[in-house]
């Protein structure tokens, strides 16, 4: 690998003004690759708004105690667990983020590495 390879490939993978932008994180997100895991993440994120206003809106209309209370907790697990899966999927943005860097770093120091054996 020349020195023209390895700037060819820091070119194509590392794009400085996008680098840490929320944007290139969705970007990063909602492509090709994660389609299953976006359709997961969603999925799921609807399932539990869903739960969260059935909850909300039978908490209000009804007027037993104990019912009330389960449909309280009903609504704040939904809630809990919509708050996870968005944790979830920040992390799996910020994964991503990392690979990209982890794979600058060592095309950096196969660079370093090849004009250190040519001295």
């Amino acid at each position: 690998m020349n020195d023209e390879e390895v700037r060819k490939i820091i070119e194509d993978t590392y794009d400085e003004p996008r680098e840490n932008t929320i944007w290139s994180m969705v970007g990063d997100f909602y492509n090709r690759k994660m389609l299953s895991i976006v359709i997961f993440t969603w999925a799921w994120g609807m399932l539990l708004v869903a739960g969260a206003i059935y909850s909300a809106v039978r908490f209000f209309g009804d007027i037993g105690t104990k019912s009330q209370i389960m449909y309280v907790a009903i609504f704040l697990v939904c809630c809990q667990f919509l708050v996870l899966v968005k944790i979830f999927a920040w992390q799996l943005i910020h994964r991503n983020g990392l690979r990209r860097e982890i794979k600058r770093l060592e095309l950096r120091i196969a660079e370093l590495n090849e004009s250190v054996v040519a001295k």
